[in-house]
């Protein structure tokens, strides 16, 4: 008996005999046939052995969950494992920063503000921004029990709360802000909003402030430096890279790092968190005592010397200064003390006379008289509001000023190209090395006191667009200020038609007359110039 099979004839002399009688259809096509038997998959059969262990496993759970009583705990649990929601793998929820809550409605919201410390001083606006946004809770008392008194130690400050001074006495927050200075965000209590944001206003606050203070004192003390090695001056003292150093010296990196030994971090770990607490402690200072104050804590507690030979600008090619400086700067250095104490007279031209001589070489009387003295400066004068109106006790000081504010105002017009090379000190460079550091402040203290609300790496990001130094430039040709520079020829020409070349240049005429501001009327005058005369704060047009 023969078995036929699915995948040949079921005869095959039939197949033999008849194929002369068939014929095939030239509609058939020509590519191979393919029959459902190429996709055949066999299955392996399943042992018996699978099922009987998969019988005994069920039966053993099903014992267990007899013998666990109806209201047995572990019994609970495992019910709700079962019961959890399966998440795939590959499905990943939104980090809760994305996940947005519904505002707070315009009572809550009042609430809010109305309870928060930020709005408890009228006498004291700034300090009163940079307070913390809620009363202090439990874990940031303990923490003010346990390590203030040891901060206040290290910082040579009295150990007896400040609180006991009086309403109208900046100081009776010092002890709020300077816990808020040390809640840097690597630390566990950042968690707290309140500590977040305003350890990072503070910071943003003292940043400004320490740049500030070191580029007086070192105009001061070096009368006759150009910037350049200013800069590198103020960055071998407070560059991020150094600060751990100065901390360690004041006793304070075990207030930074509790839990680690700050010399076995590497640079990435160590340098951030002390540059943040750093600058926020000079925010907090300088806000509570005043710029006196911040020399003393950087030379006297933290043991910043500028003579140190790594302190040192690197050697460069010195223009010979022929020039005369001021009296009181000749033939020696100032030190901290007396910059920090000094205290113009009560008749003084300026509101800081000695930066001004700092500044404004005493040799600018010879281009009194001359063509720009007569043309140029009523005209500079008069878009600038210049001169404001000061009641003086003797007329002969208004007229003094004047003069000094014109000469002044010449020298923030005079390019380095014109005279530097034979006079370096007669352009606009100290004046705009100056007016760097105080439009930044002054634009800090701004934000602070608009955004009451917003945490310091905003403000950051808001300050930088503000003071870009395209704007500042921008500013300075929108009312035409430009014409009014003092070129040599040749850069005259150069400059004509290139504009890139030319820019740079009124951003820091710019600068300049910020400057030359601060030193003769004070900070106020600087606010007046920034955002009611150039309008720092007017809405930029998006680029297309």
């Amino acid at each position: 008996m023969e078995l036929s099979s699915p995948l040949k004839p079921p005869s095959s002399n039939l197949f033999h005999r008849t194929h002369d009688h068939l014929t095939f259809s030239s509609s058939i096509s020509p590519f191979p046939i393919k029959t459902h038997f190429q996709n055949l998959k066999f299955r392996k059969p399943i042992s018996a052995n699978l099922k009987i262990s998969s019988a005994i496993d069920s039966q053993q759970k099903q014992d267990q969950e007899q013998e666990l009583p109806q209201n047995s705990p572990q019994r609970l649990l495992k019910e709700l494992s079962q019961r959890k929601k399966f998440i795939p793998p590959n499905k990943r929820l939104p980090p809760k920063r994305f996940i947005l809550k519904p505002p707070l409605d315009d009572a809550k919201l009042a609430q809010r503000f109305l309870n928060s410390p930020q709005l408890s001083l009228k006498q004291f606006p700034l300090l009163s921004s940079c307070l913390p946004s809620m009363k202090f809770n439990n874990a940031d008392k303990t923490w003010i029990d346990e390590y203030l008194l040891e901060a206040k130690q290290a910082l040579g400050y009295p150990l007896e709360p400040s609180e006991n001074y009086g309403d109208d006495n900046p100081a009776k927050q010092f002890d709020t802000l300077l816990y808020l200075a040390f809640g840097h965000p690597h630390c566990e209590r950042t968690n707290a909003r309140h500590v977040r944001s305003g350890h990072s206003r503070l910071g943003f606050l003292g940043q400004y402030v320490l740049e500030m203070a070191l580029a007086e004192f070192f105009l001061q003390r070096y009368p006759r430096e150009s910037p350049g090695p200013m800069r590198e001056r103020v960055y071998a003292l407070i560059g991020k890279r150094f600060l751990p150093k100065w901390v360690k010296a004041a006793s304070l990196h075990n207030l930074i790092f509790q839990y680690d030994d700050m010399d076995k971090l590497v640079r990435k770990e160590r340098e951030p968190p002390v540059k943040s607490v750093f600058w926020a402690l000079f925010g907090a200072i300088y806000l509570c005592f005043g710029m006196p104050e911040v020399y003393r804590v950087l030379f006297e507690v933290f043991g910043m010397d500028p003579e140190d030979e790594e302190c040192q600008p690197k050697l460069r090619r010195q223009l010979e200064d022929v020039d005369y400086v001021s009296a009181e700067f000749e033939g020696r250095k100032l030190s901290w003390q007396e910059v920090a104490a000094y205290k113009p007279p009560e008749d003084a031209l300026f509101a800081h006379p000695r930066l001004f001589r700092a500044c404004v070489p005493p040799g600018m009387h010879r281009f009194r008289g001359n063509i720009w003295d007569y043309d140029s400066r009523p005209q500079v004068m008069n878009t600038l509001g210049y001169p404001l109106q000061v009641k003086d006790r003797i007329p002969e000081i208004t007229n003094a000023r004047n003069i000094e504010l014109g000469l002044g105002l010449q020298l923030a017009f005079l390019h380095p190209s014109k005279y530097k090379f034979e006079h370096p000190r007669f352009c606009f460079e100290r004046l705009e090395y100056v007016g760097q550091k105080i439009q930044d402040l002054v634009m800090a203290e701004r934000l602070l006191i608009k955004h009451i609300d917003a945490p310091g790496t905003w403000l950051q990001e808001k300050h930088r667009r503000l003071l870009m130094n395209k704007f500042c430039g921008k500013y300075l040709r929108e009312k035409h200020l430009h014409r009014f520079i003092i070129y040599s020829e040749e850069v005259q020409d150069s400059y004509e038609h290139n504009r890139r070349l030319r820019n740079p240049a009124t951003t820091s005429v710019q600068q300049a007359i910020h400057g030359l501001s601060y030193t003769v009327y004070g900070k106020p005058d600087v606010r007046r110039l920034m955002f009611e005369v150039f309008d720092f704060e007017q809405t930029q047009p998006k680029a297309v």
